[in-house]
């Protein structure tokens, strides 16, 4: 039998950020927390998941530009929880762009409507 992988566990750094995150989405959007796929997230209260946390990462889905942007981000890569599957639509971010996290999840969260 085959071994599932392993997705990498939130830390409790990286919940804090989170934490930070939808406290200051939710002062803006109807966004709410979540789980997706055993990860931590983020999406519209009702509505589709546009970021997560993994590990310390965070991961946001993206289209166009936004994406583009995203992934020129040093360390930011498209999301592969399974190797050799990647999300295409979702980049990972590292925590060194954290100041940048906010902004994204505002356009990941915008992006639902494309």
């Amino acid at each position: 039998m085959t071994e599932a992988p392993k997705m990498a566990k939130a830390s409790d750094k990286g919940k804090a950020y989170l934490d930070e995150l939808a406290e200051d989405l939710c002062a803006a959007a109807d966004v709410q927390r979540s789980v997706m796929f055993g990860m931590p997230s983020i999406r519209r209260r009702g509505g589709k998941t546009f970021a997560g946390l993994y590990g310390e990462d965070m991961v946001f889905k993206l289209n166009g530009d936004a994406h583009a942007e995203a992934l020129a981000l040093a360390g930011a890569h498209l999301f592969e929880p399974m190797a050799g599957r990647p999300m295409k639509q979702w980049v990972e971010v590292p925590p060194a762009h954290r100041g940048q996290w906010l902004e994204l999840a505002r356009l990941a969260e915008a992006g639902l409507d494309d």
